[in-house]
C-alpha cells in the first residue's frame, strides 16, 4: 500500500509570523494556489482512493480540494491535528518563545499543551489505525496534515526511537511518498514540491 503525506498550504499564521499548532488558521490566497496545483499533480501522478484529513481549518480546506480534484471520499481525523502547543498559539513567535518555550526534554509540554512523548504516540496510534483500516482494501491512501505531525508519522513509518534529534521538512503543500510492503517500508519521496516551480 501506498501512502501520500501532504503537508497544507500556506496559511493565514505564515503572513502574520505567528505560531501555529493548534491555533486554527485559514489559507492565504497563496496557499488555495498551491492547494490547486497540488492537488492537480496527485490526481495526475498518484491518486489515492481515499483521504485522511486534519481537522484544523487550513488543512481541511486542502483535503476538501483534493477530494474534490481526484474524486474519493475524504475523511477528518482530530488524531491528525498538529502538536498542541498549549499557550503559544496564536502568539507572535518572539512573544511566544520567551513567554512559552518549547520544553527541551520529551516528557514536558509548554502550558496546556502536549509532551512530545504524546505526540508521537498519537502519530504512532492513528498510523497504526490506518494501516489495519487500509490494507487490503486501498492500493494508496493520503493522509493531508502539518508538518510537525508529518514528521512524526514519518519517524513512526520508519520505527525510529520515540527520543531522536531528526526532523522530516515539509514545505507548502509538500509530497511524501512511501509504500508499505512488509516486511518492508520504502521511502519513494520526501519534501517534493515541484509542482510549485511555476508559482510565482
Amino acid at each position: 500500500m501506498e501512502i501520500l503525506l501532504i503537508r497544507h498550504g500556506e496559511s493565514e499564521a505564515d503572513i502574520l509570523n505567528v505560531h501555529e499548532g493548534r491555533a486554527d488558521f485559514l489559507l492565504t490566497e497563496r496557499g488555495r494556489q498551491q492547494v490547486r496545483l497540488m492537488a492537480e499533480r496527485v490526481q495526475s501522478e498518484f491518486p489515492p482512493q481515499i483521504i485522511f484529513g486534519s481537522t484544523l481549518k487550513r488543512a481541511q480546506e486542502t483535503a476538501a480540494v483534493l477530494a474534490e480534484t481526484v474524486r474519493c471520499p475524504v475523511e477528518y481525523l482530530p488524531e491528525l491535528q498538529e502538536r498542541d502547543n498549549g499557550k503559544q498559539a496564536g502568539l507572535p513567535y518572539a512573544e511566544g518563545n520567551l513567554k512559552y518555550p518549547m520544553p527541551d526534554l520529551p516528557h514536558l509540554a509548554i502550558e496546556d499543551g502536549e509532551t512530545w512523548f504524546q505526540f508521537r504516540m498519537r502519530a504512532e496510534s492513528v498510523l497504526s489505525h490506518l494501516f489495519h483500516r487500509c490494507e487490503g482494501h486501498y492500493d494508496r491512501i493520503a493522509i493531508v496534515s502539518h508538518g510537525g505531525m508529518i514528521s512524526a508519522l514519518l519517524q513512526s513509518f520508519l520505527r525510529m526511537p520515540a527520543t531522536n534529534v531528526v526532523w522530516f521538512e515539509s514545505s507548502d503543500t509538500a509530497i511524501h511518498l512511501l509504500e508499505k510492503v512488509e516486511p518492508q517500508r520504502v521511502v519513494k519521496a520526501l519534501n517534493d514540491t515541484t509542482h510549485l516551480r511555476d508559482l510565482d
